[in-house]
Parts: C-alpha cells; structure tokens; sequence
C-alpha cells in the first residue's frame, strides 16, 4: 500500500472521530480530503494537514527543498531559509490538491500556515536530525494562487516546495478499519 494510500485511510478514520469527540485539538472547519507522507511524525492544527509518520531510509540536505512525486506540478519552491519567511505559489487548476512539503532540521517548531483557506499545521524539527513532511489539501480555494508563511526560530534550518496534483483517494471507513 503506498503512503499516500495509507495516509488517506488513516485521515478517512481521523475525520469520523472528529465529528464524535465534540473536541477541537486544533483541527480546520473546512472538509477537506488530505493525505500526508512524514519521515518524522508531527501534530497538525488541522485535519486537512494529518501528517503520518513513514520509515526515511535516507536523509536529504535540507538545503535541497523536497521533491513532488511524479504527476505533481510546482507551484512554489523556497531553498534553505531559517527563521519567518512567506513563499507565494501559483494558480492551479480546479479540483486540483495544493501540496506543501517541508524539510527541517533544527532544535525547535515551526508553524506553516495557507491562510487563504485557513490551514495551518506545527512540525517539530529536532537537532541533527533531517525530517520531511508532505501535506495535501483539498478544500475549496486551494487552486488559487496564494502565500503559505512559515513561522520558526533562528535556530531551525528549514526548505519548502508548493505543489498541485490530484488529490489522494479516500476509501470507505470499512475499507480502513479491515486494512489496517
């Protein structure tokens, strides 16, 4: 199964629960179909950036922003920047995900924010440790083009690139219970 697969299964359960719970852990209003691959796992503020952790055989630079997967075009790409910066990205077509993956490395968080549709995810960068995280969104607005701002300390080396590509398939809720 690959990680994107798992990822949307994982967030198909994740966005039952929410409903159930009455609890907000800092998750967005916006329904939204996401899927996110993680070498290091994070808490996302929102339920359209669930970020799931996956084994990293190898670490990148971070000075080299992540790579999209095949079928996924760029819309935004920012090098190795520490602290606070805004990378702006472009237009993309209707229905299409907005991608936003992330490489750190660094004692300390970093808060990522699409304040156009108001979703906003933390990830925790540890010393001497490179790790990526890839967010997919797909909530209604994502295909316009927009600015995603990255709050972190000096202290936190970090790289970023913007994508758009077809949103990850969710399968049924019985579909993830029996697979997992």
């Amino acid at each position: 199964m690959s990680r994107r697969t798992r990822a949307a299964l994982i967030l198909a359960c994740a966005m039952l629960l929410v409903p159930l719970t009455g609890c907000s852990s800092g998750h967005d209003d916006n329904k939204a179909s996401p899927a996110t691959r993680s070498s290091e796992p994070s808490e996302p503020s929102e339920p359209s950036a669930k970020a799931t952790p996956t084994p990293s055989t190898t670490q990148p630079a971070v000075q080299q922003p992540p790579e999209l997967d095949a079928g996924e075009s760029l819309a935004g790409r920012q090098k190795a920047t520490t602290g606070n910066a805004t990378l702006a990205f472009s237009k993309g077509k209707k229905g299409d995900a907005l991608i936003v993956a992330v490489r750190c490395r660094g004692a300390g968080k970093i808060k990522v924010a699409v304040r156009s549709v108001h979703i906003s995810f933390p990830l925790e960068c540890q010393a001497g440790e490179v790790s990526t995280t890839y967010n997919q969104v797909a909530v209604k607005g994502v295909e316009r083009d927009g600015v995603v701002s990255v709050e972190a300390s000096s202290a936190v080396h970090w790289s970023m690139t913007i994508g758009r590509g077809t949103p990850a398939a969710e399968e049924s809720p019985t579909s993830t219970a029996e697979s997992l």
